[in-house]
């Protein structure tokens, strides 16, 4: 009890300095960046001859991008470990991807990072718990999902930062902050349908102990929801019989989840007369009663999103995000352009031509409706009356979008399984 509540005092007095004295802590923060890689190649290109002053560091660095140190991380993605870009020994790269072409980024990071990485989220859950008493006191149903790894050729890996940090020890320690309902291996699970259906399952059975719900992304969260109204038939017989069905058929999840899952009849009619219900307003505080909080994190910024300016914490402005920047489509961790999508179905053109037709039009949505969710394009099409398009040619067409899009919705078409196949009509 006395770590803890001297934890929660270093918090509060983290989170009134950093918001109140923003300019010191950022010219601190600075000053340490440099003294620490004062020897990394990077930084001796710039002459900076022992400066570690704000003025002089922007007099000599300016806004750099990506392309302009991509030279650099290729040389730490082929093996060389020598002090690059940074002091500390690089431990992994976490991916991302540029917007404009849709292809991913390698982000390197260490040991340390990954450590205030965590530092963050504890003193995040901490504000949110100042504010709902006894939040630590339960279970967290939180619906997370990992994607798959690479290992660049000097044998570090490559993957997105929330399947990083569900690997860490950090997340798998017994702490109020990452008590969830969902088994490890369910998390850690690679095929959408079967990490959603045993989180879902692991959720219904520890109903009474939930305090909080939510997903990385509010849309994640409404797709398990989507999920529940379309499976709740068979998560129940799950429940009666106390055994998880053969559509998951990954053997550590099965055998993760019967460490939760036992027979509860009880439970399967409270359940079925909720669901059967002909309204499901309200369908989250009826089968999760104790739900005190529903959250939502991770909002990725970028230059050019839009935000506006809602309050301050004292000398710092909160922010409430308003949309991102030309993204029409979307599932997962893919994000699809208007420029991207027009291109892709300009490519279907070759398939199109061989019987005098082609798009004229088209309009498209994302459907999060299913699991796993879709692209769904609507084409108006000049058709030659005498050569009618036979179907196999627009399952063709479907096929050349997708092989147009970027790695990240490639991705998760295939290794991860977290985007469904396109549709066309």
């Amino acid at each position: 009890m006395e770590r803890t509540i001297a934890e929660e005092y270093k918090n509060l007095e983290f989170i009134e300095e950093v918001t109140t004295n923003v300019d010191e802590v950022q010219k601190r923060v600075l000053e340490e960046i440099l003294t620490r890689n004062a020897n990394v190649e990077y930084l001796q290109r710039l002459n900076l001859d022992g400066h570690i002053d704000r003025e002089t560091f922007n007099k000599v660095e300016p806004i750099i991008t990506y392309e302009d140190i991509q030279s650099d991380i290729n040389r730490i993605t082929n093996g060389d470990k020598s002090p690059i870009l940074c002091s500390q020994p690089v431990s992994e790269f976490l991916t991302s991807f540029r917007m404009s072409i849709g292809e991913r980024k390698l982000i390197l990071t260490t040991e340390e990072a990954q450590g205030r990485t965590s530092r963050l989220y504890r003193i995040m859950m901490f504000v949110v718990i100042q504010f709902v008493p006894d939040l630590g006191k339960g279970k967290g149903m939180y619906f997370m999902f990992i994607k798959s790894e690479a290992t660049t050729p000097g044998g570090l890996l490559a993957r997105p930062l929330l399947t990083s940090f569900y690997k860490t020890r950090q997340f798998r320690s017994n702490s109020p902050y990452t008590n969830y309902t969902s088994s490890i291996e369910a998390i850690l699970c690679l095929d959408s349908y079967q990490s959603m259906y045993s989180q879902m399952l692991c959720g219904l059975c520890q109903n009474r102990e939930v305090v909080r719900v939510g997903s990385t992304f509010a849309s994640g969260f409404i797709c398990a929801m989507h999920f529940l109204e379309d499976h709740w038939s068979l998560l129940c017989n799950d429940i009666q019989i106390g055994t998880i069905n053969d559509t998951v058929i990954d053997p550590s999840v099965r055998e993760d989840v019967m460490k939760i899952l036992k027979p509860y009849s009880e439970l399967v009619d409270f359940i079925e007369a909720e669901c059967s219900n002909d309204s499901w307003q309200g369908i989250i505080t009826r089968l999760w009663p104790n739900t005190k909080v529903r959250e939502r994190r991770l909002y990725r910024y970028r230059v050019g999103n839009m935000l506006r300016v809602a309050g301050y914490k004292n000398n710092t402005p909160q922010f409430n995000f308003i949309c991102q920047e030309n993204v029409i489509l979307r599932i997962d961790s893919d994000k699809t352009n208007e420029i991207e999508l027009q291109n892709a179905v300009k490519n279907v053109e070759n398939n199109l031509m061989p019987f005098d037709a082609r798009v004229t039009e088209y309009t498209s949505y994302a459907d999060i409706a299913t699991i796993p969710g879709h692209y769904v394009l609507f084409w108006e099409l000049t058709v030659n009356a005498f050569a009618p398009v036979p179907p196999s040619i627009f399952e063709d067409c479907c096929l050349t979008i997708e092989e147009s899009l970027n790695s990240v919705y490639r991705q998760g078409r295939a290794p991860d399984k977290s985007i469904g196949l396109s549709k066309s009509g």
